[in-house]
């Protein structure tokens, strides 16, 4: 399959209402700004479409494209149950994505990019685009075979975080679009996320960031230090179950500060805080431990925590570890292990010292550079051809 576009013009649909803002914790577009940053000299600017009406501070690295999301309906999700069961196209999920593309017309030629979204793909004009569907989780489980297939047959690459994730995807396809599959690994942004140069005290700083819900396990955390009982470690746990800083506690966050209360000051809470002040928390880490009991295709934050210069102990589950590669301490979400891991950091300056240079030194070379360069790769291997639009494709949609 060969689709003439222009090198690096690429236009990303997030999920219509999310916000292409360092205000917001969503990770698709922290991926997109991240891909978007790295884009390669002489390229033309990525564009991301989004929703009139979110967030006005967006990111600087690309150009949004502003388009009239669809009104909500209720009955949408019923009707694409109904559909799913029958193996049909969902109707709810392709009004709401319609918008997302209705000016495609008038774009030059590009490889449009739908961020966990399979039915855009047959949306997008690939006549004059490529298409390319994005999974950043497994999106396929209401799919059976079949209709995965007629849903994806017009996409040129599906695109998975994780080999983890490309495995899983791919066995929800029917055989002839497992060449399609790739994998692009999330980056990170090593001068934002950075050390600050300090050297660990007496009392050893633990960071938790993410979502306050059970599959991220932040309980784990705090059961490790509760099985410790040690004054010289300290955790501060930040986020909301809904990147929402104002919302009230859920039953499972008043159920963590009931398991915190023995701790006392040794545990700080913290709402869910924008991506500058979050990168300022993980900055002053000496350990950032992800907890999480769900198969998480990624985990964005193991390589933040890591090029923030801190030790990452990290639940070994999904593709988390090909996030840490052999820089994380990985261990089972279960039992004693995330206290035995944290024992050993706090006994062992030597060993914590190791990490914190191994991780640092990981994160680095996984910068967004290299997601960006493995995409262009990608694409390429997949018959996604460049040619050069020139003045045609300058100033669209600026």
């Amino acid at each position: 399959m060969s689709v003439p576009v222009a090198a690096g013009s690429h236009l990303h649909v997030i999920t219509p209402g999310d916000h292409f803002s360092p205000d917001t914790g969503s990770a698709v577009p922290t991926v997109v700004h991240g891909l978007a940053a790295a884009t390669p000299p002489g390229h033309p600017r990525t564009r991301v479409a989004v929703a009139h009406g979110t967030y006005r501070d967006h990111y600087p690295s690309a150009d949004v494209v502003g388009y009239d999301a669809a009104p909500g309906r209720r009955g949408d999700r019923l009707l694409d149950g109904a559909a799913a069961v029958l193996g049909l196209p969902r109707p709810g999920a392709r009004r709401s994505l319609r918008p997302t593309v209705r000016d495609q017309g008038s774009w030059a030629p590009s490889v449009v990019v739908a961020h966990n979204a399979p039915q855009l793909a047959r949306l997008v004009d690939t006549r004059r685009h490529a298409s390319v569907v994005w999974f950043h989780n497994e999106l396929l489980r209401t799919y059976a075979s079949r209709a995965a297939g007629n849903t994806l047959a017009p996409a040129a690459a599906l695109v998975c975080v994780s080999d983890f994730l490309a495995e899983r995807t791919a066995a929800r396809l029917p055989v002839t679009l497992h060449g399609r599959v790739a994998t692009v690994p999330n980056g990170v942004d090593t001068t934002f996320f950075s050390p600050d140069g300090h050297e660990p005290g007496e009392v050893l700083s633990i960071v938790f960031v993410g979502r306050m819900v059970r599959e991220k396990g932040p309980d784990l955390l705090l059961d490790a230090l509760a099985r410790l009982g040690r004054a010289d470690l300290r955790a501060t746990l930040v986020g909301t179950p809904h990147f929402a800083p104002d919302a009230p506690l859920s039953p499972y966050e008043r159920g963590l500060r009931r398991l915190a209360a023995p701790l006392g000051d040794r545990v700080t809470w913290l709402p869910f805080r924008p991506r500058e002040q979050v990168a300022a928390i993980l900055r002053a880490a000496d350990v950032v431990v992800v907890p999480s009991r769900w198969d998480e295709p990624f985990a964005l934050t193991v390589l933040e925590g890591m090029a923030s210069g801190a030790a990452v102990v990290a639940a070994d589950v999904g593709g988390i570890p090909e996030a840490a590669g052999d820089a994380g301490l990985l261990v089972p979400p279960t039992g004693p292990s995330f206290a035995d891991a944290l024992g050993a950091l706090a006994d062992d300056r030597g060993l914590l010292a190791a990490r914190r240079a191994a991780a640092r030194e990981h994160a680095v070379a996984h910068d967004w550079a290299v997601s960006r360069r493995r995409f262009d790769t990608e694409l390429a291997r997949l018959g996604i051809t460049a040619r050069d639009v020139g003045a045609a494709h300058r100033g669209v949609n600026r």
